[in-house]
């Protein structure tokens, strides 16, 4: 028979093993928890919030909780208006709406789909008390939009729990007279539009970030180790100074008036009627996102840089090729990690920069992320906010799927 290995204390090794192997798991776990716990409160918990406010509508069902129900069974294509019962029901709810002060907050929310249920809903809040049976002509007779019977159909359509409308007015759409949808009229297409001109302007800020950044980094990786620190302070220089000052001061740089107009005019380069509009506008936007921006590409492209032995410039120069070749069929293949890390950082951080456009960007320079904070902070619809920042998570998910693809996630490396 095989003898059983104990410990010291007289206990089986294997047991002791496991044991000694749960204590190292669960050490593990207790200083990664911090850590998950944050990333799930500060990260997944707000996405999941967004996603779950892009769809849920409870607002209308709740406070009309009496004439929703009731609703529900009224045929919209009979080309009549609901039954009486369902008016009697309103009545009852706008009373308690009234005491409670919530048929504001469904007046607005019904806005959003048609222009007029604000007004409608808080003129009918002050009136129910008033009202009599029979309740239909006492609606009407308070106003007549009672009467409409397209106004009737958008109510019970917004009166279920989940909505796609959010979506629908993120991507230009809404709902037609016969309850299908369609796109909104040319005037009215505002969204698309703007993802299109957020997600170029993005491409564009990388592609310029990239250009700068690769000659800078290459000098910062070959020169010798005082001179490149004294420059990389350079670089980094734009983190010690607030945003707001760095915008600002493009500000007064770029205007018609400014510093660079003055060089420009002082040179003969242009004449003084003719000064060049480079704020408020898409040049600006740009300007001043490459220049906040630049440092996170010109990092990762360096940290790489400073790993590339100097040895295979050498060994190719030394097998034929020319400088320019080796640079090219050697050097930069090993940089393509680095190009991909700053590529990544600078391309999230430019498709959801919302501070920068906002102060020099103008009509013509505004990102979709404006609009986002707009209808956070100024109209409150916080529904069609979280859809078109679900649809902006999306779009990113989407093409950090295709860089994966054609480049490999894999190959990104910060040094």
């Amino acid at each position: 028979m095989s003898q059983v290995l104990v410990t010291a204390d007289g206990v089986p090794l294997k047991t002791s093993l496991a044991r000694a192997q749960r204590r190292s798991k669960l050490k593990a776990v207790a200083l990664v928890a911090p850590l998950f716990v944050f990333i799930a409160v500060a990260f997944f918990v707000p996405i999941i919030d967004m996603l779950f406010r892009s769809v849920e509508n409870q607002l209308v069902g709740e406070v009309l909780h009496r004439s929703m129900p009731l609703l529900q069974k009224w045929d919209e294509r009979s080309g009549e208006l609901p039954e009486e019962e369902v008016f009697a029901a309103l009545a009852l709810d706008f009373r308690e709406a009234k005491e409670n002060k919530s048929g504001g907050r469904v007046g607005r929310r019904l806005n959003y789909e048609k222009p007029g249920f604000s007004g409608l809903f808080r003129k009918s809040a002050r009136g129910a008390d008033r009202m009599e049976a029979p309740y239909r002509e006492a609606f009407i007779a308070l106003d007549e939009k009672w009467g409409d019977i397209e106004n009737w159909r958008v109510i019970k359509r917004e009166s279920a729990p989940y909505t796609i409308s959010y979506y629908l007015a993120a991507l230009d759409m809404g709902y037609a007279d016969d309850g299908g949808i369609a796109r909104n009229s040319e005037d009215g297409r505002i969204y698309l539009k703007l993802f299109w001109r957020t997600l170029w302007m993005s491409l564009f800020i990388t592609f310029l970030c990239l250009i700068l950044a690769y000659p800078i980094s290459y000098l910062l990786s070959v020169l010798p180790t005082a001179k490149s620190n004294l420059l990389i302070i350079l670089v980094l220089l734009p983190f010690w100074t607030s945003l707001l000052v760095r915008t600002t001061a493009w500000i007064a740089l770029l205007q018609q008036e400014g510093v660079i107009n003055d060089l420009v005019v002082w040179f003969g380069l242009v004449d003084d009627d003719n000064r060049l509009a480079m704020i408020h506008n898409r040049t600006g936007t740009i300007i001043a996102m490459v220049h906040i921006l630049l440092p996170f590409m010109v990092l990762p492209l360096y940290s790489v840089m400073k790993t590339i032995p100097p040895s295979y410039m050498r060994a190719a120069k030394s097998l034929g090729a020319t400088p320019f070749t080796a640079f090219v069929r050697v050097y930069m293949p090993n940089t393509v990690a680095g190009i991909g890390a700053g590529a990544i950082l600078v391309f999230i951080l430019a498709i959801g920069y919302y501070i920068t456009p906002a102060l020099v960007g103008g009509q013509s320079g505004t990102l979709i992320s404006n609009f986002i904070a707009f209808h956070m902070q100024n109209s409150l619809n916080w529904g069609l906010a979280a859809a078109l920042g679900a649809i902006l998570l999306g779009v990113v998910l989407v093409l950090y799927f295709l860089y994966d693809k054609i480049v490999g996630i894999d190959n990104m490396k910060l040094g």
